[in-house]
């Protein structure tokens, strides 16, 4: 049995990840880690074959604890599970096994797995250059293929939207709303993050847990306690929405605040 470890800060991605793992002949989901901190702690108890670990999380990121494991001399093989394909070239510095996309399908899961099993056989605890490059072409095709455009609930109806015409989009109570500047309505995404990894990653920001924001369609920064911001958005209700520490740095970088 592959014992695996899934680490991943969103529920609901990780009880995905660990539904299409447990359709895997021969792997076992053997614990589950929602921050950095704890992935350590928990792949120290455990000590997986494979782990599957998210990139951006609180605490430390996937590579912080990718690097730890890889300095502590680590048994266990790696896969990177993101909606970003800007850290491909990252992933296998540390020397991963893997890099996948989300939402992830079931026939890419399979073929990481089947990576781990071979790298497992060999020990020879790196991958060829060819095989590496192989895989960075793929995610850079793979945004290529994102969708332009997006499948929004209104009422009874589906409609279908331009990516550019979103404005921003929030998660509450597990439900995500996408609104443009003449609707609102509900998509069938599950987490914000397969939403965001069809959509362009430059022009929609995540900056907060809960919401995807158009950086195009910022209508006005407010200041806000403790030097953090509120955006006023260009749609019909003027929504805001509040900008997290950890990407107020980032706004006040590209906006030169």
């Amino acid at each position: 049995m592959l014992r695996t470890v899934v680490v991943d800060d969103e529920q609901l991605a990780r009880e995905e990840l660990c539904f299409l793992l447990g359709q895997i002949p021969g792997v076992e989901v053997v614990a589950q880690a929602e921050d950095g901190p704890a992935a350590l702690e928990t792949i120290a108890e455990h000590t997986p074959d494979l782990v599957m670990l998210d990139v951006q999380m609180p605490g430390l990121t996937g590579f912080e604890v990718a690097r730890r494991l890889v300095n502590g001399g680590t048994d266990a093989h790696l896969v990177f599970v993101t909606a970003y394909d800007r850290h491909a070239i990252e992933a296998f510095d540390v020397n991963a096994v893997d890099y996948l996309l989300k939402p992830v399908e079931a026939e890419r899961l399979s073929t990481a797995v089947e990576r781990v099993r071979k790298r497992m056989q060999t020990e020879r605890g790196s991958q060829p250059p060819a095989d590496n490059l192989d895989r960075v072409l793929q995610l850079l095709s793979d945004r290529q293929n994102r969708r332009d455009q997006l499948a929004v609930k209104v009422g009874e109806r589906f409609l279908l939207l331009q990516s550019d015409e979103v404005v921003h989009a929030s998660v509450e109570d597990d439900v995500i709303t996408v609104v443009t500047n003449s609707l609102s309505g509900t998509s069938n995404y599950r987490t914000l993050d397969e939403l965001q990894a069809r959509l362009d990653p430059e022009v929609f920001w995540r900056v907060h847990r809960s919401h995807l924001v158009n950086i195009n369609k910022i209508r006005e920064i407010v200041p806000w306690f403790s030097r953090n911001f509120i955006l006023k958005m260009k749609d019909a209700k003027g929504s805001e929405i509040p900008v997290s520490r950890s990407q107020t740095k980032r706004l006040r970088e590209y906006l030169r605040l």
